[in-house]
């Protein structure tokens, strides 16, 4: 499953739009990943990108929820990303960010993989608002950050 060029595992977070939720764990991941030596590195992507027309680079939540942790967003924010099944071979964890939404999708884009990922329960902007959602997922990815640590010291 692991990407051979690189030589750090990879955690892949994935949201809808890799637009919100996904962006905003990657950079944090990364951000306290970094700090903490973790010899991991997060990228994301969506499952349903260009669903809502062209949304632009990354949300403005993201931004903020990025710059109010102290974590300098991407000075030219990339576009979001579809995922791809390339994208998930070349992965040493995929999680998902909200079970109830991207269950369904996984199992219709890659059946195959839909029981090997796993899954969050961070709400999307329709049930939470952005300081609660990000401050969950924050938490989560920093959890995943601790579990990972150890199985990094004894590789």
């Amino acid at each position: 499953m692991k990407n051979m060029n690189t030589r750090h595992k990879t955690v892949l977070f994935l949201c809808s739009a890799n637009y919100y939720r996904s962006r905003f764990a990657e950079h944090v991941f990364n951000h306290w990943a970094e700090q903490s030596g973790l010899d991991w590195r997060a990228d994301s992507r969506g499952l349903m990108v260009g669903h809502w027309g062209n949304i632009g680079p990354i949300s403005p939540y993201t931004i903020d929820g990025l710059r109010r942790r102290g974590i300098d967003p991407p000075a030219a924010p990339r576009q979001p990303k579809q995922l791809t099944a390339v994208d998930l071979v070349h992965s040493d964890l995929v999680v998902a960010v909200k079970e109830a939404e991207h269950r369904p999708a996984m199992m219709q884009l890659f059946p195959e993989w839909a029981k090997r990922i796993e899954y969050w329960h961070i709400d999307d902007l329709d049930c939470a608002e952005p300081d609660e959602a990000l401050t969950a997922l924050e938490r989560a990815v920093r959890q995943l950050i601790s579990r990972l640590a150890p199985a990094a010291d004894a590789a």
